[in-house]
């Protein structure tokens, strides 16, 4: 869990987004639902050992002192207001803008494909 939608190291908090994400019903039933998986997902972004032990679930050989600190990234994903995930590429359109509003893995593997999505839409719109 992000604490803001920018938060790019742990201690990024942006509490108006936070509070946001705690209101809308979707995230409270998604998070009623999946507590325990987040708990233990959060739990190993802050422990290194914990990190490493589900590590070496599928790399039996690695060690602790393999692992590096390393940038992260924001992966976020979308759920609807019944707090169902939404597994495919969520894209509203207006007469101003095309907006891709969730873009889950293997979304760097679709960008070309999203993107003629996005520029075929924008021309339908504006061209």
């Amino acid at each position: 869990m992000a604490f803001a939608r920018e938060g790019y190291k742990k201690t990024d908090i942006n509490f108006g987004e936070f509070w946001e994400t705690l209101r809308f019903s979707g995230f409270r039933k998604i998070a009623q639902k999946y507590w325990k998986e987040g708990a233990e997902e959060m739990y190993r972004s802050w422990s290194k050992n914990a990190f490493c032990k589900a590590l070496q679930a599928l790399i039996p050989e690695i060690q602790i002192e393999d692992i590096e600190p390393g940038n992260a990234g924001i992966r976020a994903q979308a759920c609807d207001s019944k707090g169902n995930l939404v597994d495919d590429f969520l894209i509203y359109e207006s007469d101003a803008i095309v907006n891709v509003c969730n873009a889950p893995s293997p979304a760097a593997t679709a960008s070309i494909a999203i993107g003629e999505q996005i520029a075929e839409r924008t021309l339908k719109n504006w061209g």
